[in-house]
């Protein structure tokens, strides 16, 4: 059997020692303000007649948005392993052989694969790009008459495509000692997937340490690249061309795009992390602007584009490892196996962690991010997140931009609060 690199390292996670935030906003040592000598002056002193200025602040955050569960999808049916969410409809894949289609939270479709788990779902036009632990990505189509009908529109590679790269020698690399496949099939399961719209490419990622980039309108595989030395997590595609690709060796890796039509080539360009723990996870902002990286030892990297992608900062919220990410407007979501997701708003350079969303039973493995259509009328900016566990659900949350950031809250409810305990409150 072949175990996830991403999760192989689970079965303990109840006994992973607590982690402080490396940044604390207070300091126990330091004597409180009010014993201060300038505290203590005569013309400091505040007029009993004077309202707090913290009542109002309460009152201000109590009219602003909170984050919360709205829903959740529970079938006794495998492992949350995939998602992907597109206008309203949530597409779920797990370790049984079901894609399953959900709409409002109930289930509206479903079609089934062959090979068993599903690692990676993404959506683009009608086709649905499912990638497997057989290595094989399929394509499914919607049937424009029946949106609830999905058919199977074929496998990359191609049979015929396979069939003819076979004849030429050439064709074959070494995949493992001792062992050669054709360069255009992936001779472990796919981990990831991404994809490049305006170009109509299609990316995927695997555990044979490679990525392949293939042409969406005629399914060719048209570049394979030997990225790491060990299992490549997750590979993204920013809108600009770069990939980045993460994997198991520990290092997150750039790559710039070159050439047109049917010569597509993949430069290395640079190593952005080197480190002994897994890369599991990436997202890249919508704008280009930065690039996130989730690790085994549940930290998050990040690093800016405008700064010739200068390391940025480190975002520490996490007990356990980081399974997975994904951003949204100003927003980052990262999914732990701690079984938490945090939430954080970026400002500038600066991560706020606005909420540590809880409720799965189990590690959070996947994470898709549509915008609210209802709140776009009223001005404010909310999300719908869905989440997926190996608990066998999944979870819906509401999320707002504006909505206070755990410091705030901890003002609001007047509680003793550690700060040390409060995930990154500035980096």
């Amino acid at each position: 059997m072949h175990s996830d690199p991403n999760v192989s390292s689970m079965a303990n996670y109840e006994d992973y020692a607590n982690r402080n935030s490396s940044f604390s906003a207070y300091d126990p040592s330091r004597p409180s303000g009010e014993g201060s000598p300038m505290m203590m002056s005569p013309w400091n002193q505040t007029s009993p007649f004077t309202k707090s200025p913290w009542s109002n602040f309460e009152e201000n955050i109590k009219n602003l948005p909170q984050n919360g569960l709205t829903g959740s999808i529970v079938r006794e049916e495998g492992h949350i392993y995939s998602l992907a969410a597109k206008d309203g409809i949530l597409y779920t894949g797990s370790d049984s052989k079901n894609i399953r289609v959900w709409k409002n939270l109930k289930e509206f479709s479903a079609f089934k694969s062959n090979s068993g788990l599903v690692k990676a779902i993404i959506i683009s036009g009608a086709k649905i790009f499912t990638g497997h632990q057989d290595g094989k990505v399929r394509v499914w189509k919607v049937n424009p008459k029946n949106p609830n009908v999905h058919k199977r529109a074929g496998t990359l590679p191609t049979f015929m495509d396979i069939l003819k790269a076979s004849i030429k020698p050439s064709n074959y690399v070494e995949v493992k000692r001792n062992r050669k496949a054709l360069w255009i099939k992936h001779s472990d399961a796919i981990s990831c997937l991404s994809i490049n719209e305006e170009r109509g490419l299609l990316y995927s990622a695997s555990w044979d340490r490679t990525f392949k980039v293939w042409k969406v309108d005629n399914s060719r595989c048209v570049e394979s690249v030997k990225a790491h030395d060990d299992a490549v997590n997750s590979v993204v595609v920013s809108v600009d061309g770069m990939v980045f690709t993460g994997s198991a060796d520990g290092t997150v890796k750039v790559w710039r795009r070159e050439g047109e039509g049917k010569v597509i080539k993949h430069t290395f360009m640079q190593t952005l992390l080197s480190q002994e723990c897994a890369v599991t996870a990436l997202a890249v902002s919508k704008s280009g602007s930065v690039v996130y990286c989730g690790s085994s030892d549940g930290l998050v990297n990040f690093w800016e584009r405008e700064k010739q992608l200068s390391h940025g900062g480190v975002l520490k919220g996490h007990k356990l490892a980081v399974l997975c990410l994904a951003a949204a407007g100003n927003l980052i979501f990262s999914g732990s196996a701690d079984k938490t997701i945090c939430v954080w708003r970026r400002e500038g350079t600066v991560h706020t962690c606005l909420s540590v969303l809880t409720g799965h039973t189990g590690p959070v493995k996947c994470l898709a991010v549509e915008e609210d259509r209802e709140s776009t009328s009223s001005g404010e900016q909310r999300w719908v997140v869905y989440s997926g566990s190996l608990d066998k659900s999944v979870k819906v949350w509401s999320v707002s931009e504006m909505s206070p950031d755990l410091h705030q809250m901890a003002v609001m409810e007047q509680r003793d609060v550690s700060w040390d305990s409060i995930p990154s409150a500035k980096y």
